[in-house]
């Protein structure tokens, strides 16, 4: 897994640091430490905003949407909130006169609860402003907790104590504990009969060494779990999928129990995966992956079978590692150590990509790409990109990268690609084509035509740029879209096929359907073109006479077509979905007149990747 950035001890100081990743988004990394600073920086590791604090940082945390920052420290009563969306920081008093020990915003509301060291509890409405201060909560400092998707409230505190409490800081629930609680979560025990009412259950790792689970519904009735002694003490846990939890253990062991009554305090799994000691465990519910932190490595399990290794990080700059978390999206993995620093890892990536020709153009970090020609078998070639893409274009000469509605454009040249320029777009783009000269740039049902260097000599100011569909078709919605060497190619949701030729710069072509188009695949001249409509059948389509010919035993579930470059195969193509792949052979003359029937068909588990004529990955 690769390395997007790392932080040095300089960045904070000596010593352990706080982190934390923006909820949903994942798109600010925010880190704290012993220099009394907040720092927060974007998912490359560009530093966004620092904010001074009186005192040390006892509490960091996003709100549900990832749109504010809630901050709290050891030497004032402020709350410091910072907005993601303005990027300004506002505050709100408190209240109290004691030290702010604990913050955690709620999983479903505005709601933001701030514990104290003398035990008591503020909750600030942050939509309507409202505080609601509550003195003598717990008698203690309240040190953890936990919200409810139904919006409950539960927390520990240094007098053993576990109050669990409404969304106005009124207790429902409370009893006593054996000792001090740490790491409260709310979660669903698997029951023999599925109790609708959500989360019923508060787990609480108590005293370091047991984990108690208390159902709100059955409070009489508690369940402590403990373990082998040679496990150590429990660092950790994290519930997953239909009631399981994963527990990780200070002499680097870890577990997974599930809480079914018939088989709680039964061990699903067990293993070693750390020598000397285990310092966290993650788990990401996007990647379906589990990790644990330990000695100087991390290691990545697939949460369908631990038994199955996915990946080893072994962080050769670090003895130890202190704490680990992903972004929610699962794309990013941050991992701090004890001296201070932090590295961020990529442990997911889109898979984007496009296609001329021979030449490829894929993604192959958050702001690389990589160009390659599968067939001159040249040395790949790395660009560095200013944006995290989430389109591609590549043609002849040109490299298109963009997100949103922004497309940056690179000549390719034999010293390399080189920046040409920007453009933006009337809305947020979805799919950009090329040909030698033009893009074709497809966004919210339009397409924009227009030259990628500039206009050559010879070139009319009508020819630059050109907005489809134009006002004799503006009632019609664009659904796909092509460019080949002479043609622009689109499809609409009333059923139209369009020719557009550029050497003409006017319309030679226009074709309705009974159905709209979803999909167009031309060869590369355009003079054959398979479209899929939106009843899922699949035709081949003749500019020259219009003639359609449905194409047999067609999947409702296909990803994609493919034709075949070869000058002599030009009549062969290729669908394919998840399972197989088709092959079709296309006759435009035969004792039956025009037909398509299928010649074979592969199959396989995965797919490999294969990119159509269009520069689309399928």
């Amino acid at each position: 897994m690769k390395r997007v950035f790392s932080l040095s001890e300089r960045t904070h100081g000596q010593g352990q640091l706080k982190f934390c990743w923006q909820k949903t988004l994942g798109n600010y990394l925010v880190t704290t430490g012993s220099d009394n600073t907040v720092r927060i920086f974007d998912r490359h590791g560009e530093s966004i905003e620092d904010i001074s604090l009186p005192g040390l940082c006892t509490g960091i945390g996003w709100d549900k949407d990832g749109d504010t920052l809630a901050i709290i420290c050891d030497k004032c009563s402020i709350v410091f909130l910072w907005d993601a969306n303005v990027r300004r920081t506002h505050q709100v008093d408190s209240g109290f006169r004691d030290q702010l020990t604990f913050l955690l915003w709620s999983k479903v509301g505005p709601q933001l609860a701030v514990g104290t060291m003398k035990g008591n509890l503020l909750i600030y409405n942050h939509q309507s402003s409202r505080k609601v201060p509550i003195r003598g909560k717990h008698t203690k400092k309240i040190t953890c907790g936990a919200w409810s998707k139904q919006n409950l409230l539960a927390l520990g505190g240094e007098d053993k104590m576990l109050t669990i409490n409404n969304a106005e800081g009124d207790i429902i629930r409370q009893m006593s504990l054996r000792s001090d609680p740490t790491e409260i979560q709310f979660s669903e025990m698997k029951m023999a009969e599925r109790n609708p009412v959500g989360e019923n259950t508060v787990s609480i790792i108590v005293g370091g060494k047991n984990l108690f689970l208390y159902n709100i519904n059955d409070p009489e009735n508690p369940v402590e779990l403990a373990f082998q002694p040679k496990y150590g003490s429990i660092i950790n846990y994290k519930w997953f999928g239909d009631g399981y939890i994963m527990i990780g253990f200070s002499h680097g062991f870890f577990v997974v129990i599930s809480t079914h009554i018939k088989e709680i305090g039964q061990e699903i799994f067990q293993a070693r995966n750390h020598k000397d000691n285990l310092a966290n465990i993650a788990i990401s519910a996007a990647l379906n992956m589990c990790a644990t932190a330990g000695d100087n490595c991390i290691k990545i399990h697939d949460l369908s079978d631990f038994k199955e290794m996915y990946a080893v990080i072994t962080l050769e700059d670090e003895r130890s590692i202190s704490d680990i978390n992903w972004t929610d999206d699962g794309q990013l993995l941050a991992v701090s150590s004890p001296r201070g620093g932090l590295h961020v890892y990529l442990t997911k990536l889109p898979i984007l990509g496009a296609v001329y020709q021979s030449k490829l153009a894929y993604l192959t970090s958050l702001l690389e790409v990589t160009l390659q020609d599968s067939v001159q078998l040249e040395e790949p070639v790395t660009v560095s990109v200013d944006v995290e893409p989430s389109f591609l274009g590549i043609g002849p000469y040109h490299l298109a990268v963009g997100m949103n509605n922004r497309a940056w454009f690179y000549l390719l040249t034999d010293q390399g690609p080189t920046k040409l320029k920007d453009r933006e777009y009337l809305g947020t783009v979805q799919s950009c084509k090329l040909n030698d000269e033009y893009a074709s740039v497809y966004f919210e049902g339009k397409v924009n035509l227009h030259v990628v260097e500039g206009a050559t000599v010879d070139m009319s100011d009508e020819r630059e740029t050109r907005l489809f569909p134009d006002k004799e078709h503006a009632d019609q919605k664009i659904t796909c879209h092509d460019i080949t060497q002479e043609f622009l190619i689109y499809g609409t949701d009333a059923g139209g096929i369009f020719y557009f030729f550029m050497e003409d710069w006017q319309f030679v072509n226009e074709f309705r359907h009974v159905a709209g188009i979803r999909h167009i695949y031309p060869d590369s001249t355009g003079t054959r073109l398979i479209f899929i409509d939106d009843k899922s059948d699949a035709y081949v389509y003749n500019p020259v006479n219009d003639n359609i010919v449905e194409i047999p035993d067609f999947s409702t579930t296909t990803h994609g077509v493919l034709w075949d470059n070869s000058p002599s195969d030009k009549g062969v193509f290729i669908t394919h979905d998840e399972e197989s792949i088709n092959t079709y052979v296309y006759c435009r003359e035969s004792v039956k007149g025009m037909s398509s029937f299928i010649t074979d068909s592969g199959y396989g588990n995965e797919p490999p990747n294969i990119y159509t004529s269009g520069s689309k990955l399928l």
